[in-house]
């Protein structure tokens, strides 16, 4: 742990006006504050938030951010007050502090509506100030690097879970590699330990069968540079595992497939020789095609400059090579911290990022919990490509997005009348994918509205909440309508004329707030027509209310939007959808509807039947889904897959041998998953494994 006197001497490094006084009177304060609490490591809980300030020297921050991290934990964990950290430590160490205070827990609630509320506060707490999310990643990062101490394994995930899902992508976003990096391996290894472990070892394996390549190529780079009369500080190393594992799920391909786990970077002086360097590289070795990017023209959105390349170095081995000068690869490195290096001011209009505003609209049109998570994980983690407007404006979307996330990212009421749109002056559906550099002209009417069939190709977020938001106001205005006849109908079923009081009576009786919460609930159904009665006249169903449709309907497993209620239908067997799939019905005469997924070949024959744009609803958790697994024919191969799914909570439906041979065994395997995200990482964790050849859904 950091003494008093070196983590001042640490700021005054880097900025020799800070205010040493403050950060004493905060590492004082803090370590009274704390007494004698325990980390689960067994360490004085102290040591946490003085740990977590010297991260966030590193990173120059200053010397109010450096107390803040002090005392991020006092208020929460301590009997120290909001008002005493502001009389002690001024307005604005106060309002950093309220804005980083771990949140209480959410009583009575799941854990995504934990994670989501707990996301919901400190985004709208880091609009207001981005030192409160820069403070709030060091935080986790110091919590990640101790997660092994924590006893309980279902915390343990959890916490790895959520550190996956919001505060890995939140550095990314504003191009905090390092801590992106640290984060997901630390959670991978958590959360998929067999995938890591195997992931690792054949790491371990390739570097010490290498002959030291890395250096070899970083000494050729290093030399044809120098050739050139370009000075350049080149560094190599192996693709860390989180990334090696999801490229290999993304991708469907076994480690061995993979060609580019190795990565070098050139740092040179100037802008100039960024692409000077480029030149020589493209010149030396053959380029892969379609791996370029320029990121020095174009930036990413969290300020990223840099210029990548792949190409097939001499040793017959593909190698991604970045370029860019000591001052990008300062921004690479610490993102938007850099901004804040040494003075920086919190009402510096440079520092407040696009995507936060984005992610503040999200939160206020959300519906759910799920939803919630669902926008922000978009928001944050997807790849990016490059639109403009007619007149020039550049807009950043993620890879597939269409022209509805394009009109919804330049205004919400454009996206709510688009009906149709102009992609480089030609006119395209509203569903065509976007292609990098495109220019969109969004064609509108005053008379058009958003539509749910949107739902199945809008990408973004920001698009998805604006869309679902209003055909939530309008589902809700067509049921209260539709529960308006069906209570007149009631009503006229009734042996005598209502009172004045009637309706409100009935109200408090069935716990109901207003008239229109009522005729939606009778237009569900979820209040049954001798409920009605009864509430709104006593007696007349021959029953108490309180008895009458007292059991709540059963939801369903599986539920589908899209559907009249009622109608049957049923999951394909020809392709296994599983809730996350895009889905489309195929109605027969005189059949039941057959839920498809998107892709299935299946629909190519399907040409009499009528098509439904479908969804998954709300509830849906289930599904059975079919993988063809094929092992090497090895003793103990069956267990170390049958191991993999009990691992991930899996249960085998069934489970037949298609094919044998001496080398391999094909089986296929119906699987009773969750979603398609938990399919998605039982393929992943089974193709890392030695003992499995491939693993695919059929």
């Amino acid at each position: 742990m950091l003494r008093q006197y070196e983590l001042v001497e640490r700021v005054r490094a880097y900025d020799p006006d800070a205010d040493e006084a403050l950060i004493n009177r905060a590492y004082v304060f803090s370590m009274h504050a704390h007494g004698s609490q325990k980390r689960a490591s067994g360490d004085p809980y102290f040591s946490h938030p003085i740990e977590v300030a010297g991260i966030l020297t590193d990173l120059r921050l200053d010397d109010e951010t450096i107390a803040t991290a002090i005392l991020h934990d006092t208020v929460e964990d301590t009997v120290a007050t909001p008002e005493e950290i502001r009389s002690k430590f001024g307005d604005n160490v106060a309002r950093l502090v309220d804005g980083v205070t771990k949140l209480s827990k959410i009583e009575a609630q799941t854990e995504s509506e934990r994670a989501a509320e707990n996301l919901r506060k400190f985004l709208l707490a880091m609009s207001d100030d981005i030192r409160v999310l820069l403070v709030k990643l060091a935080d986790r990062l110091h919590n990640m690097r101790t997660l092994h101490h924590i006893a309980k394994p279902e915390k343990r995930r959890r916490i790895a879970r959520e550190t996956m899902d919001i505060y890995a992508p939140l550095a990314e976003r504003i191009g905090m590699y390092e801590f992106m990096v640290e984060m997901q391996t630390l959670a991978f290894r958590e959360l998929e330990p067999d995938a890591f472990a195997s992931v690792t070892r054949r790491l371990e394996q390739l570097e010490a069968g290498d002959g030291n390549r890395i250096a070899r190529i970083s000494e050729k780079l290093t030399e044809l540079l120098a050739s050139a009369g370009i000075e350049a500080q080149v560094s190599g190393r192996k693709k860390h595992p989180y990334s090696i594992w999801r490229k290999m799920a993304e991708r469907h391909v076994s480690f061995e497939q993979l060609s580019d786990v190795m990565a070098f970077r050139a740092i040179v002086p100037t802008q100039d020789d960024c692409y000077r360097a480029l030149g020589q590289i493209h010149a030396r070795w053959p380029t892969v095609p379609g791996r370029f990017k320029d990121y020095i023209s174009t930036p990413k959105r969290n300020g990223y400059r840099s210029l990548h390349t792949a190409v097939i170095h001499s040793e017959n081995m593909r190698v991604e090579i970045q370029i860019r000068s000591a001052e990008m690869h300062e921004q690479a490195e610490h993102g938007l911290a850099s901004h804040w290096a040494y003075k920086q001011k919190a009402n510096d209009p440079d520092a407040q990022v696009r995507w936060i505003r984005d992610l503040i609209e999200i939160l206020d049109n959300a519906g759910s919990a799920e939803e919630l998570l669902e926008h922000t994980r978009m928001a944050m983690y997807q790849d990016r490509i490059f639109a403009f407007t007619p007149k020039g404006e550049l807009f950043q979307l993620p890879k597939g997005a269409t022209p509805i996330d394009f009109a919804y990212a330049v205004h919400t009421d454009l996206g709510d009348q688009a009906v149709g749109a102009k992609v480089n002056g030609r006119v395209v559906p509203l569903r065509t994918e976007l292609q990098n550099g495109d220019q969109v002209q969004i064609l509108k009417s005053d008379a058009q509205e958003p539509q749910p069939s949107w739902l199945g190709f809008a990408t973004t977020g920001k698009a998805r909440a604006a869309i679902r938001r209003f055909v939530r106001h309008k589902e809700r205005g067509e049921s209260v309508a539709l529960g308006r006849k069906l209570y007149d109908d009631i009503v006229k079923r009734l042996p005598a004329q209502l009172g004045a009081d009637a309706m409100g009576q009935a109200l408090k009786r069935l716990r109901i707030e207003s008239e229109a919460e009522l005729m939606a609930a009778v237009a569900r159904g979820s209040v049954g027509d001798r409920a009605l009665m009864e509430a709104l006249m006593p007696g007349s169903a021959g029953g108490d209310v309180a008895d009458v449709d007292a059991v709540p309907p059963q939801r369903e497993a599986i539920s589908i939007k899209g559907l009249t209620p009622g109608v049957a239908f049923g999951l394909a067997a020809c392709c296994h959808p599983v809730p996350g799939d895009r889905i489309v019905g195929l109605r027969h005469p005189d059949a039941p509807i057959q839920v498809h997924t998107i892709d299935c070949p299946t629909l190519a024959s399907g040409e009499d039947a009528d098509w439904i744009d479908l969804a998954w609803g709300d509830g849906s958790d289930g599904a059975a889904a079919r993988l063809r697994i094929v092992l090497k024919n090895e003793p103990g191969a069956l267990g170390v897959m049958a191991s993999i799914l009990g691992g991930h909570k899996a249960n085998i439906l069934n489970l037949r041998l298609e094919s044998r041979d001496v080398q391999f065994h094909s089986f296929l395997v119906d699987l009773e998953v969750h979603d398609l995200h938990h399919l998605t990482r039982i393929v992943a964790a089974l193709r890392a494994a030695d003992a499995i050849s491939a693993a695919d859904r059929c």
